[in-house]
């Protein structure tokens, strides 16, 4: 055992300090300014793992906690004072550029912006996903992955959710378990969906294709959550989850929710951000990075802009923009996502080039665009695509990213194609994790 340091927070749960031997060490629950004595747990070549045995300076970034097991809600920075939580996101997006962008420390630091803060630190998520599975006793279980484990923890509500459906995981655990009885339905994995402007609720049952008592189970699930929606995804459990059909088992079939005066229609599995306000800054951040602005009547200032939106999801960033004036060539992969777009841009009276297909395959087809915007997943844009952006020559590009890894590298990417970072705005959509969205605009040299 030796006494350490907590000198910053990484991008993960953990916060990063110094061994006596110069050893970068990350601690599981360090704040930064901890003087704490820790037990290393794992040692390899370049760093090592540790606990912390007793705190002998608590750092004055601390917090009493607030939610037992934070762990299991993927709340790992519950610890944390809200302000020490942006200060540090922020670092980690400062610190990604230079590590893995390869751009100096001190533009780095002009050009990554104050994280934006959440209207809310608690009961901000709209969305819940719940894991299911069996007990040892064989009882139907509900609840959360522990983090970084397929250990279920069941747990009675969650705080990090709108109070509509914070205790969704203990009422539903009750009533999925009357509604088997003896039976194994098959359900693996539920997700809860509300929202505080229309006040929709919505369940989607995940399960092996089967035999299902759909009615029974829908009228157990409405009762149990005044739901407006239930219905049921088929799909194989596993990483490579395959849809093999989606049905309606009571309600409309879709989540309704609105965003800045603008009408979204969500169908499971299709994706939505989890948090609404804090989605309405990366569209403001997209808008007004391409060159328009937010006016009091909504999204203005594209007019005969050809922008296209890769990635484009339901049409978040798709819909606003043709809203502002531009024509927009919307691409989108999944099929659910598709329909969606199409039907929100009637929604919302605008016309919109909606193209199912991969991103980097239809590009080439789009022809000259003035802008285009990328919200890619995770693992950020496939090897190829930056060179097949830079190739149609937009202007200016608008990169949404959940992970400012994948981003940083991407950045590296567009700078050796011509392009330039010009700004990037870190926004937190996920307090109390380390989890931060960026919007960056990038423009040609």
């Amino acid at each position: 055992m030796e006494t350490v340091t907590i000198d910053r927070m990484g991008y993960g749960a953990q916060a990063v300090g110094k061994l006596a031997d110069g050893k970068t060490v990350f601690v599981e629950g360090g704040a930064p300014g901890d003087v704490a004595v820790v037990e290393v747990v794992e040692e390899k070549p370049a760093f090592a793992r540790a606990r912390i045995v007793s705190l002998v300076k608590p750092s004055s970034d601390r917090v009493p906690a607030r939610m037992d097991d934070a762990a299991s809600f993927g709340a790992s920075w519950a610890h944390l004072s809200y302000d020490a939580q942006l200060a540090a996101k922020r670092g980690n997006v400062c610190a990604a550029l230079t590590r893995i962008g390869r751009i100096d420390e001190d533009r780095a630091e002009k050009l990554v912006q104050p994280c934006v803060p959440s209207k809310r630190a608690w009961g901000y998520r709209n969305k819940l996903e719940l894991a299911a599975g069996r007990d040892p006793r064989g009882r139907f279980l509900l609840g959360f992955f522990h983090e970084g484990t397929h250990d279920i923890v069941a747990a009675a509500s969650c705080p990090l959710a709108h109070d509509a459906i914070a205790k969704a995981p203990a009422s539903l655990r009750g009533a999925i378990g009357f509604a088997e009885g003896s039976q194994d339905l098959g359900i693996y994995r539920i997700g809860v969906r509300h929202s505080l402007r229309t006040r929709e609720l919505e369940v989607a049952l995940w399960t092996k294709p089967g035999a299902f008592p759909r009615a029974h189970v829908a009228k157990t699930v409405m009762s149990a959550l005044k739901a407006t929606s239930v219905v049921r995804v088929l799909a194989d459990p596993g990483k490579a989850r395959k849809i093999k059909g989606v049905e309606t088992l009571e309600g409309r079939g879709r989540w309704g929710e609105e965003l800045l005066d603008m009408r979204f229609e969500t169908s499971a599995p299709s994706f939505f951000q989890v948090n609404t306000a804090q989605a309405e800054r990366l569209v403001i951040e997209v808008v007004e990075g391409l060159g328009g602005t937010m006016g009091p009547e909504g999204p203005e200032g594209l007019d005969g802009l050809l922008v296209a939106d890769l990635y484009a999801g339901g049409g978040t960033f798709s819909v606003p923009l043709a809203l502002a004036g531009a024509d927009v060539v919307a691409v989108e992969a999944a099929g659910t996502s598709v329909r969606d777009l199409r039907r929100n841009a009637d929604a919302n009276g605008v016309d919109i080039d909606v193209v199912g297909g991969d991103a980097a395959r239809e590009l080439p087809d789009i022809g000259d665009i003035d802008a285009l915007v990328v919200d890619p997943p995770r693992s950020g844009l496939a090897d190829g695509v930056v060179e097949s952006i830079a190739a149609v020559a937009p202007a200016r590009v608008a990169y949404v990213s959940c992970n400012p890894s994948t981003w940083a590298r991407d950045a590296a990417r567009f700078e050796g194609e011509g392009y330039r970072l010009v700004r990037a705005q870190p926004v937190d959509l996920f307090p109390q994790t380390y989890h931060v969205e960026v919007v960056s605009v990038f423009e040609r040299v």
